[in-house]
């Protein structure tokens, strides 16, 4: 693991106030590997051996029943899952899939278990990010259930401009059949609506969207806090997408 590596590591909320000396230990026991894209790396009810981090590349978190399968959360750098199966020491309730080359951590759950009774800050830390992780999955349960797929999508919209500081036109950091799963709808449904928003003060072309007329869209769909967020915290493993790139100029 390259020393850069481990800084980045050392930032997350997960790590950052641990005894320097459990850190140290944890990412002793640890190993990095990398993976092509496509290659799914845990299945659901599989028992939870490894605490993964996404140091390179990108990571897909999704579930499936039935012959059904949905997007719940896209894992860029640097971030973690699946916190709460390792320290329950539990199956998996979700599978993951590289969606391109990337290089992970991993780190083996009983030595995550172990400093968890042992670093009351560590301890602290995993509280924190289990409980943000628990309001993330809320608020998506919440959106899935009281919104329209048309409200859920404006919101989207809504939030990515917010993410990107405000900004009108900015690109689609993932594909849009991941988008329209990690909404609760199928891709031709995404698409018919997107069409239909256009009346309503936004364009999407491709990955990029334009907001054209942002009342317009909000009266589509007014955010709300309690449904969208955001908490004041970052947590590295909760049910989210990755946010929007700015174009350039």
């Amino acid at each position: 693991m390259r020393p850069e590596d481990l800084a980045e590591i050392r930032q997350l909320p997960l790590f950052r106030n641990m005894l320097q000396a459990n850190f140290a230990a944890l990412m002793q026991a640890a190993y990095a590997q990398r993976f092509p894209a496509g290659l799914t790396l845990i299945h659901q009810g599989e028992r939870a051996d490894f605490l993964h981090v996404v140091v390179e590349g990108s990571v897909e978190l999704f579930a499936y029943w039935q012959g059904r399968s949905t997007t719940m959360a896209v894992i860029q750098p640097v971030g973690t899952f699946i916190l709460a199966a390792c320290i329950r020491d539990l199956p998996y309730l979700m599978s993951a899939r590289t969606l391109e080359p990337s290089r992970l951590l991993l780190v083996p759950a009983s030595d995550l278990r172990s400093i968890f009774r042992n670093d009351a800050e560590f301890a602290v830390s995993i509280v924190g990010e289990l409980a943000g992780a628990f309001r993330s999955m809320a608020r998506h349960a919440k959106n899935l259930k009281l919104r329209t797929s048309r409200e859920r999508i404006a919101c989207y919209l809504l939030k990515q401009s917010q993410l990107a500081g405000g900004a009108d036109r900015f690109v689609l950091q993932v594909e849009k059949r991941l988008v329209a799963s990690y909404l609760g709808m199928t891709p031709e449904n995404l698409s018919r609506t997107l069409k239909a928003l256009e009346a309503e003060g936004v364009s999407v072309k491709g990955q990029t969207v334009t907001i054209t007329n942002r009342a317009r869209l909000m009266a589509a769909c007014p955010p709300d806090v309690l449904i969208d967020g955001p908490d004041p915290d970052r947590i590295s493993g909760g049910v989210s997408l990755p946010g929007p790139a700015l174009l350039p100029g």
